[in-house]
């Protein structure tokens, strides 16, 4: 059983390791040939946002503007956050999870 706690503690620090890292990692998302910016840190959450004054007499346009340049951000971050997984050994939770529950891929 204690082997099972400290196996657990391991993922555990290793996961908070791997989240600390990817924490300072930045990507930037944009529509309309630059005009709508958009910044995500490693956790996914937006820091920054620029708007071309010019876009705001159109709102239905801007609107979908926006939306364009946060799904590029998202999809940006995930992809640095992927490869900056793969250059650290990675993280394969589930698969240590299941280590540690003592289940196979044979059950």
């Amino acid at each position: 059983m204690f082997n099972k706690l400290k196996q657990f503690k391991d993922l555990r620090d290793k996961a908070k390791h791997l989240q600390a890292a990817l924490a300072n990692e930045r990507a930037e998302g944009s529509s309309g040939w630059g005009k709508v910016k958009i910044t995500f840190d490693g956790n996914q959450h937006a820091t920054d946002l620029t708007i071309d004054p010019t876009l705001l007499t159109d709102k239905n346009n801007l609107e979908k503007l926006v939306l364009e340049a946060i799904n590029d951000g998202i999809q940006n971050i995930q992809k640095t956050l992927a490869s900056k997984m793969r250059d650290m050994g990675g993280l394969d939770l589930a698969k240590d999870v299941q280590d540690l529950m003592g289940k196979s891929d044979e059950a």
